[in-house]
């Protein structure tokens, strides 16, 4: 049987005229990719930003998918108006969708179509482009950024400054990466940031690349503060002692005012080519999975007993909480070489002296908590349940600090050796909401992702907040957290879906988390240890 002929494509997408939809200001959209499976039901394949106030948006996400010549590959590009936190789009006004095939997208190279409503209908005026490029090269630029002296583009306060960074293409200029906005700063220092060289100059050092300057603003109307054009090769002179400056340019005021010198500077204190590691070459380099898991036994759940409880476990053998350890378990598991997972209770009344525990070992054995694969988490749970009395509150800083402290050793390391996934299954609301902020916050410094996985009808909204993706959590003190660690799913989105449905959702940042936090601490896979050479563009 011949090889499959594989390759990675990265699609980028745009839309303009998209129907407006909010009261008093513009739509707020979204886009959302699904491929079609075999047996033709649609699963989703990632999301980009939101962007805020814009009918006309470009997406700075991009999305990276397999292609295969010899396979028809259906895909649909879903465009919402995002009005609140949850990840359910059923909520969210919807403003058109395009089915395609991704060979369709791959021989167009930049395709332009109508959007059309759920009935056929055109969705107004609206209209997506998707651009495809092959991935060839595997260099990423990494950049620290400042800039001085920025324009003042705000009656009250001063300019909340962001960059966008623009490759040129065939047919103009292409979004490739959009920094955050620092809020009311004139000298703004934006946090360090990755572009693959493939979505900046496709790899051509020589290539003009654009950097765009501007003003935020609530209602989308954002100001040009000023530009500039250069190449990679001029960025790669920078140091921190010698950094590249480049004057940021406004072509209205420079027409309009005598003696224009410039809108500020953008200093470039830092940038580097790096090889960048997938997923795989962390995996396939030596790095452990390690899968804790965390059970919510508050008496929210209801009576164990009772068919109406959520811990009930039916004829069949199951609940939602087993069905949830099973999904994601059965994934993780084969990336854990010893496939024993410490597996925990939160939330019950313990024996022998009935005090209410928030982390305490569904084995039972505080020494060795661990269980011997899904299997042995499974019977761990099932052995606990009747020995248990269900009570409260919902407190998940204790488990989340507790995989933190072994995250924290492993960091010690000087290689990727290990990554850490929480899996939290639960019911309700956290009571501990301020500590389980600060707790995330400190975990998006450590190799450690966590996935909460909601079960039964309640409302989710608290998880949902904490599920970084609408942008940064904060702690209770206002720091920010690193990145984004937090996955959230109700598995209600999930029950009549197949097995692998719901670990797909779940597990589907944890790659790129993992590869964000090892490229970010500068940590190579451990067979490979040596600092990668640069690789050299391809042609």
């Amino acid at each position: 049987m011949a090889a499959q002929c594989v390759t990675k494509v990265e699609l980028t997408v745009s839309c303009e005229n998209l129907m407006d939809t909010d009261l008093g200001s513009k739509s707020d959209p979204l886009c959302v990719l699904l491929m079609c499976n075999p047996d033709s039901k649609w699963y989703e394949m990632g999301r980009t930003e939101k962007v805020q106030n814009c009918l006309s948006p470009k997406f700075a996400k991009k999305f990276v998918i397999d292609y295969y010549f010899e396979m028809v590959q259906k895909l649909k590009f879903g465009i919402y108006d995002i009005d609140n936190k949850t990840v359910d789009l059923n909520d969210d006004d919807f403003l058109g969708e395009l089915e395609c095939t991704l060979g369709q997208v791959v021989s167009s190279r930049k395709l332009t179509r109508p959007l059309t409503l759920k009935n056929q209908k055109p969705a107004g005026r609206g209209t997506i482009t998707i651009s495809a490029e092959e991935i060839k090269d595997n260099r990423a630029a990494f950049f620290e950024v400042e800039a001085r002296k920025l324009d003042n583009k705000d009656f009250f306060g001063k300019s909340d400054p962001y960059l966008e960074l623009y490759k040129q293409t065939e047919t103009g200029w292409q979004l490739a990466h959009r920094t955050e906005v620092v809020k009311n700063n004139l000298n703004p220092t934006w946090r360090p940031f990755r572009v693959p060289l493939q979505s900046l100059c496709g790899g051509d050092l020589e290539k003009p690349i654009k950097v765009e300057c501007y003003d935020y603003d609530d209602d989308g109307s954002h100001d040009l503060i000023g530009s500039f054009e250069t190449t990679m090769k001029r960025l790669q002179e920078a140091s921190r002692t010698s950094p590249a400056e480049f004057e940021c340019i406004n072509s209205k005021k420079k027409q309009k005012k005598k003696g224009y010198k410039n809108s500020g500077v953008v200093s470039v204190k830092h940038c580097e080519v790096v090889k960048e590691y997938t997923f795989l070459d962390y995996i396939m380099g030596g790095c452990q999975i390690n899968f804790t898991v965390a059970v919510d036994f508050t008496g929210s759940n209801g009576d164990p007993r009772s068919p109406q409880s959520l811990h009930y476990i039916s004829p069949q053998g199951v609940n939602e909480y087993l069905s949830a350890i099973w999904s994601v378990g059965n994934v993780i598991q084969d990336y854990d070489s010893d496939k024993m997972f410490p597996a925990f209770g939160f939330g019950a009344q313990i024996p022998p002296t009935w005090q209410v525990s928030h982390e305490f070992p569904l084995n039972f054995n505080p020494s060795n908590p661990f269980c011997a694969g899904v299997e042995g988490v499974v019977e761990a749970y099932r052995a606990c349940l009747p020995q248990v009395k269900l009570y409260g509150p919902t407190n998940f800083s204790p488990i989340i600090n507790h995989v933190a402290c072994f995250a924290k050793q492993a960091i010690q390391q000087t290689t990727a050796s290990q990554y850490f996934v929480l899996l939290i299954i639960t019911d309700g609301v956290i009571t501990d909401m301020d500590q389980t902020r600060n707790a995330i916050v400190n975990a998006s410094r450590l190799p450690m992702s966590i996935i909460i996985v909601g079960v039964g009808a309640a409302d989710f909204s608290a998880m949902e907040f904490l599920d970084g993706d609408d942008g940064r959590l904060r702690s209770l003190s206002g720091e920010a957290a690193m990145r984004d660690i937090v996955q959230f799913v109700p598995f209600r989105n999930f029950q009549n879906a197949p097995r692998e449905a719901l670990a797909k959702s779940v597990l589907a940042e944890v790659p790129t988390q993992l590869v964000d936090f090892f490229c970010t601490m500068e940590l190579n896979p451990p067979n490979q240890s040596s600092a990668p050479a640069e690789t050299p563009a391809m042609p």
